[in-house]
């Protein structure tokens, strides 16, 4: 009795499912899902090759350096780094008296308060500090950019989707929206006439809802002053501001990789030690 019951409510259940199976395939042949705007325009992050990427990845200093100093000269003038102190950058290859230099020549000084009036005031930052962001509070950092709130840049890599070449690809996608082209070379805003920019955001189609309020920080190359000699196209400071951001979301990258390999290595040699005692003591018997 208990297995005929067993077998009814199983048969009940293939039932249900064949039955939610074929209206799913009903609804898809005669409702067949209408394209949106938005995934006719998004497009997904195009590769940035860093170095670290891939579990044998490694960070290279010169490239985190780099982008450290167009962080510095271009995008500190708006986003943070809170979760970052400036002795951190000693793994990047810097020593102390560099690390001192880069604090004190930081672009926002650190806020303070004068001990005896109690008057608001700014400091040189030292490095035990933490990267300042530029405004006093959520207020006036979106009274300066039109309401729209600049996130700070310390986990952005780790808060984004495939973030580093997330943010590789939002620094270098921004495109004039008239005239803007799909991959099979059509004409979107023809095809979404009612889909337009708003007045004061920008259209890039990396961006998850195509418009964004930050324009586009690199306008031309040549933009900073590269000490290693690389030419600092467009395209290069955008992948070295990337491989920076992907540093500072996960500084201890290559700890971690290497402590995964190393327990890896310890699981194979493992099971190579667990089949040579399952032979040794297992050798004389019949199986």
């Amino acid at each position: 009795m208990a297995r005929l019951i067993s077998i009814l409510i199983g048969a009940g259940f293939i039932f249900v499912l064949a039955l939610s199976l074929f209206f799913t395939a009903k609804d898809a042949v005669q409702a067949p899902t209408v394209e949106t705007a938005e995934h006719a325009f998004y497009e997904h992050p195009r590769a940035a090759n860093l170095a670290s990427d891939g579990m044998f990845g490694r960070w290279d200093r010169q490239q985190l350096q780099r982008g450290l100093k167009v962080f510095q000269e271009v995008c500190a003038a708006c986003h943070s780094l809170k979760y970052v102190a400036f002795r951190d950058f000693a793994d990047l290859g810097y020593n102390e008296a560099q690390v001192k230099t880069l604090a004190a020549g930081w672009p926002i000084e650190q806020p303070t308060s004068n001990p005896d009036t109690g008057e608001s005031m700014t400091r040189k930052n030292v490095p035990s500090d933490r990267v300042p962001s530029p405004y006093l509070n959520e207020i006036a950092a979106r009274a300066a950019n039109n309401n729209a709130l600049p996130p700070d840049a310390s986990l952005l890599v780790k808060a984004r989707h495939d973030g580093g070449n997330y943010i590789y690809s939002l620094l270098t996608g921004y495109r004039k929206q008239e005239g803007y082209k799909n991959h099979d070379g059509e004409e979107l805003l023809k095809k979404f006439p009612d889909v337009k920019t708003p007045q004061g955001l920008h259209f890039n189609p990396y961006f998850p809802n195509l418009n964004i309020a930050m324009p586009p920080p690199f306008t031309a190359n040549g933009q900073v002053t590269y000490e290693d000699g690389t030419a600092p196209t467009v395209d290069q400071m955008s992948k070295d501001v990337a491989a920076f951001l992907t540093w500072t979301a996960e500084p201890n990258l290559e700890s971690r990789h290497a402590a995964g390999l190393g327990a890896l290595a310890f699981i194979l040699i493992f099971c190579f030690l667990a089949w040579g005692a399952y032979k040794n003591v297992w050798r004389d018997l019949k199986h």
